[in-house]
C-alpha cells in the first residue's frame, strides 16, 4: 500500500489506523515532551513483546512443543541499509538542499523583484500564523488536511477547479497591475 492510497482512503481500515495513530502521537506531543512520548511508546512496545514472548514460552512448556523463539523470523531478517540506498537518499537530500539554497539566494538577493516581494508577503503572513499557532498545531492541521483534502477534492473536483480558476484569474490580474506600476518589475514571458 502506498501513501496515495492511504490519503485517498482506498482501504478505510488502514487509512483510519494510520490517521488515528498519527493524530494520537501528535496530540500526545502537545501534552508531553518528545522524550516522554518516545519513552512511553518504547515501553508499550517492549511490554507487548515481552508479554507475547512469555505467553509463547508458557504455552510451549504446557504443550511440550519446541517451536523456538516467537520472533525468530524477525530476528533473522536483514535490516541494514545498503550503500546504494544510503547513496541514493544522500543524493536526493543534496539535490533538494542545493535547489533550496539557490532559490533562497535568488529571493533574498532580489534577482526578481516580484518574486522577492511575494516571498516578503508570505513571510509577513507567516508571522501572523506563528503568533496564532505553534508548530505542533500546524503539523496537526497539516495531517488532518492531508487525510481530508484529497477526498474532498476528488468528490468536488469540478466546483473546486472552477473557483480556483476564478481566484487565479483575479490574482494574475492584480499581479499584472502591480508589475505595470513598479519600474523594472516586468516579468519575462514564460
Amino acid at each position: 500500500m502506498c501513501a496515495i492510497d492511504l490519503l485517498y482512503w482506498r482501504n478505510v481500515k488502514q487509512s483510519g489506523a494510520v490517521f488515528s495513530s498519527v493524530l494520537l502521537l501528535l496530540f500526545s506531543l502537545t501534552q508531553f515532551s518528545v522524550v516522554s512520548v518516545g519513552a512511553y511508546l518504547a515501553l508499550a512496545a517492549l511490554s507487548a513483546t515481552i508479554s507475547f514472548r512469555i505467553y509463547k514460552s508458557v504455552l510451549q512448556a504446557v504443550q511440550k512443543t519446541d517451536e523456538g523463539h516467537p520472533f525468530k523470523s524477525y530476528l533473522e531478517m536483514e535490516i541494514a541499509l545498503s550503500q546504494d540506498q544510503i547513496s541514493k537518499y544522500a543524493d536526493k537530500i543534496l539535490l533538494y538542499s542545493n535547489t533550496c539554497m539557490r532559490e533562497l539566494r535568488r529571493l533574498f538577493l532580489v534577482q526578481d523583484l516580484v518574486d522577492s516581494l511575494k516571498f516578503a508577503v508570505l513571510m509577513w503572513l507567516l508571522t501572523y500564523v506563528g503568533a496564532l499557532f505553534n508548530g505542533l498545531t500546524l503539523l496537526i492541521l497539516a495531517v488532518v488536511s492531508m487525510f481530508t483534502m484529497p477526498v474532498v477534492y476528488e468528490k468536488h473536483q469540478a466546483q473546486i477547479d472552477q473557483y480556483v480558476g476564478l481566484i487565479r484569474t483575479q490574482v494574475n490580474s492584480v499581479v499584472g497591475k502591480i508589475q505595470a506600476k513598479i519600474p523594472g518589475a516586468k516579468r519575462k514571458e514564460e
